[in-house]
């Protein structure tokens, strides 16, 4: 079951989505293939540092964060990838590395890759490494209001 967070805040606007469960996973792209997503509509949360605050990168599973263009998107001085330590208790109810791409519940500035922006549904981590929500990109844009930019390329070889 998603985090009773995330679940009560979805059911309180009265977002559809559904909850697909897989088998233990920890990449982006590995749930995606278990969940049978398409990888540009598998939203993966980067923690990233941002001149010293902490906000999260969202973008599809398929492509990596260009910390370069973040920077140059946002304006900042810096912006790097979050050690786990700084992060892990922000997050109750959830397991590491699977917190879902809603900064607004946990008081941080949300950023997303206008590519996965294009999607009509987008799928992320639920909170947990074996389960994924799936729900329309609009209710996802209306109750997180992230800035969407362009920050995410393809992988290197």
């Amino acid at each position: 079951m998603p985090t009773a967070r995330l679940k009560e805040f979805l059911d309180s606007h009265e977002v559809k989505y559904v909850t697909l469960e897989h088998s233990k996973a920890f990449t982006a792209a590995e749930i995606a293939a278990l969940a049978h997503v398409p990888g540009r509509e598998m939203a993966k949360t980067v923690m990233v540092d941002v001149d010293g605050h902490m906000a999260m990168a969202v973008l599809p599973a398929s492509l990596r964060v260009s910390f370069d263009q973040l920077r140059a998107a946002i304006g900042a001085q810096t912006v790097m990838l979050s050690n786990e330590r700084d992060f892990v208790e922000r997050f109750p109810g959830c397991e590491v590395g699977a917190m879902p791409p809603f900064g607004n519940l946990y008081g941080m500035e949300v950023y997303v890759a206008d590519s996965l922006a294009r999607q009509e549904e987008i799928a992320f981590n639920a909170g947990t490494h074996t389960e994924v929500i799936r729900m329309a990109w609009t209710d996802y844009d209306r109750l997180v209001q992230p800035l969407v930019m362009d920050f995410a390329v393809a992988r290197s070889l």
